[in-house]
């Protein structure tokens, strides 16, 4: 950590940076923040189970717009930047990509495809306490799981914190926020709200990096995190396509191969 912290404070100190995306300690743990000088280095902290996933910001013009910009990066927001930067959501070399390994390195990627050959090497899998839900929602029928889903979001208040939290949710106008037509109703029903959580987890089929950040932010504990990591784990096993890796040649449902496997078609 006090390698991180003198490099933020040389970045500063150099006017190589304006804005330092990090953590600091918040009230219920650790929280976002925006650091704009070398004497409030001090406060930031660090940990590769941190959320929120920080990425989120680089798509926030609001946030990033004329500042120059050094992001202190989990493993999950690496995997979130490689995935931006394949959308063309981000620059080459527009952000300095900071990173604390957990064996305690200072890494800084010049460009987000820099990224890959790291992250490839750490296999993006879900903490124990998922495993198990996912094992237990395995061994249901499809109509068990169903009804379990169906009972997880008809707690859903329409509050669209999941969407906020993730870093692929960058859409500029959301299906939900569409009225003309209508295609999702926007108040909490359990229709409209199945409706939500479908919509959104099969735009983010192939996309999503699998960090969490969608669950931990929903206020009513729903785990929406866990339906995509199960279709994470489903691409990978009909597509090759390794989870939490960027696809060189796009997202598997924005693709056509003619020798797509159609097994997963029931």
């Amino acid at each position: 950590m006090d390698k991180l912290k003198a490099k933020l404070i040389e970045l500063f100190q150099s006017g190589e940076i304006t804005l330092a995306i990090g953590y600091k300690q918040g009230t219920r743990g650790p929280r976002p923040f925006f650091c704009r000088s070398a004497s409030d280095v001090e406060q930031m902290i660090f940990s590769n189970d941190y959320q929120p996933n920080l990425a989120v910001y680089l798509t926030k013009k609001e946030v990033v717009k004329d500042e120059k910009v050094a992001i202190v990066c989990t493993i999950s927001a690496l995997r979130s930047i490689a995935y931006l930067a394949r959308e063309n959501q981000i620059g080459q070399s527009q952000y300095k990509i900071i990173h604390l390994s957990p064996n305690d390195e200072l890494m800084i990627f010049r460009s987000p495809w820099d990224i890959d050959p790291y992250i490839e090497e750490i296999p993006s899998t879900p903490s124990e306490d998922d495993r198990r839900v996912i094992e237990m929602l395995d061994a249901m029928t499809s109509e068990e799981r169903w009804a379990w889903w169906a009972a997880q979001f008809s707690k859903c208040i329409k509050c669209y914190a999941c969407r906020a939290a993730c870093p692929m949710c960058y859409c500029t106008r959301c299906i939900v926020d569409n009225n003309r037509p209508q295609w999702i109703d926007p108040w909490a029903s359990p229709l409209s709200n199945m409706e939500w959580q479908i919509n959104r987890v099969m735009h983010l089929a192939g996309r999503c990096v699998g960090c969490g950040a969608c669950g931990a932010a929903c206020p009513e504990g729903i785990p929406v995190h866990l339906l995509n990591r199960k279709i994470l784990d489903n691409i990978e096993e009909n597509f090759g396509i390794t989870a939490g890796l960027a696809p060189r040649e796009g997202a598997v449902l924005n693709t056509f191969k003619p020798d797509d496997k159609e097994n997963f078609i029931k």
